[in-house]
């Protein structure tokens, strides 16, 4: 904001939103609609070319942001003076508290067309003010943890540190963080993800760190003496086979890593991994960073490349290829003539349809514990009183409650959603964890 700007003091997090909230608001105060009872959805009509599965990642942070969504005396300044609000809605925005209930997918779970990953009930004020803060955490977390899923599978158990922090916005890349530890990515470079989320911080050093000394030996030396021998050094500076070399000269044989950041990885990975054996230096591992994704880690595992790591940036942080997770949130149930009970609507846009009333979801599972369908329906599954066998097939029910009258209720440690996710992955179909080209593991099944 400008320098001198009368609004420029404290931001809370109530201008998280879209101009177009408020009008909507403002007019709806005027008639009383503004009250009636409604339920909005988050949903994604389709997954991105060529998933197979997403995965829910921000509920933490949405529910953060909600407890944090105010509008303060500056903020309100700020909607007076522009014009956006008139003195009604000025004195609703002055009390906002969201009252009503939210109902969600847990964190870490996988997620399909169609599938309510939200699910909000209030008042139309309360719940539409929502919009633009859900979809705007929701669609770029949940994209980032879709693309993390992929690459972890494709690493075939190699760990991956997710070091994307300089390729985007400097809080993106905290959030970008997280969703990717969610997903499966052992440690991040990023310090802020370790301080707010308690995310496993990693890093040793950059070219410039080498190329500040007189040589390589100077800068391997001080780095061994400063981190110990289970540092990681880089050795792609100047010669690699030199470097390596001078490395194990250095280490000795307990060299924690070496890590290669550009060049064809493949051979030279191969070329050092017959080095360092050679050395004896068999149990020093083997780091690769360098403009990876999914693919091309898929590749060097596949072909049995000897790589023991990954370090992944660019391509997380911007969902490889699909920075959004192309997320809506529709109103699809509301109360009419002052009554309380709701009545389904529906969107009918050429292109754009939605199915309207409350949805409810379950996973359905085969008797061997395999997912077979996602089944949305308009009345509660998988949650029947009084079933005295297992029936089969088993419907696990997928919607759990985050907020209660305004009581946020569902927060959850962060390990708890990579667990989740862990068991959600090996529930799915196996060919949901190729990168190849497909669509849905699933279908998605409306009753």
């Amino acid at each position: 904001m400008p320098a001198g700007c009368p609004y420029a003091s404290h931001v809370t997090t109530g201008l998280l939103t879209d101009h177009y909230e408020l009008t909507m608001v403002r007019a709806a105060l005027k008639n009383g609609t503004a009250q009636r009872r409604t339920v909005f959805e988050m949903f994604a009509r389709q997954l991105p070319p060529g998933r197979r599965y997403g995965v829910v990642a921000g509920t933490g942070r949405f529910l953060k942001a909600l407890a944090d969504f105010r509008f303060g005396p500056a903020d309100l300044a700020f909607l007076r003076g522009t014009g956006v609000i008139d003195e009604a809605t000025e004195a609703f925005l002055t009390g906002y508290r969201f009252r009503g209930s939210i109902w969600g997918y847990a964190e870490g779970e996988c997620y399909f067309p169609g599938s309510p990953i939200l699910v909000v009930d209030g008042t139309f004020a309360d719940a539409v003010v929502l919009e633009t803060l859900a979809l705007s955490i929701f669609n770029y977390d949940c994209a980032v943890a879709s693309a993390a899923s992929r690459m972890v599978t494709a690493a075939s158990g190699a760990p991956i540190i997710e070091m994307g922090s300089r390729r985007t916005h400097e809080r993106a890349a905290v959030a970008a963080a997280r969703a990717a530890y969610i997903a499966g990515f052992a440690t991040t470079s990023n310090l802020r993800a370790g301080l707010d989320y308690g995310v496993p911080t990693a890093g040793t050093s950059a070219h410039a760190f080498t190329l500040v000394h007189d040589d390589e030996r100077a800068a391997f030396c001080v780095q061994l003496e400063a981190l110990g021998l289970d540092t990681t050094l880089l050795v792609d500076t100047y010669d690699v086979p030199a470097a390596v070399r001078t490395a194990v000269e250095l280490a000795g044989k307990a060299l924690g890593a070496v890590r290669i950041d550009s060049g064809d990885v493949a051979e030279v990975a191969k070329g050092v991994r017959a080095q360092l054996d050679s050395l004896g230096a068999a149990s020093t591992k083997i780091v690769v960073t360098g403009d990876l994704d999914e693919y091309a880690i898929g590749d060097l595992a596949g072909a049995g490349i000897p790589v023991d790591g990954f370090g992944v940036g660019t391509a997380l942080v911007t969902g490889s290829g699909a920075p959004t997770a192309a997320l809506v949130y529709k109103l699809v149930a509301r109360s009419a003539n002052g009554s309380p009970e709701l009545a389904p609507v529906a969107k009918r846009s050429a292109g754009k349809p939605t199915i309207g009333g409350r949805k409810w979801a379950a996973r359905e599972l085969d008797g061997a514990g395999k997912a077979t369908a996602e089944v949305v329906s308009l009345t509660p599954v998988g949650t029947e009183p009084g079933l005295r066998q297992p029936q089969l097939p088993v419907l696990r029910p997928l919607l759990r409650q985050l907020v209660r009258e305004g009581e946020i209720v569902g927060a959850e440690p962060l390990d708890d959603a990579r667990q989740r996710h862990r068991r959600a992955l090996a529930e799915l179909p196996a060919e949901a964890r190729t990168v190849g080209p497909g669509g849905p593991a699933i279908p998605t099944t409306f009753r």
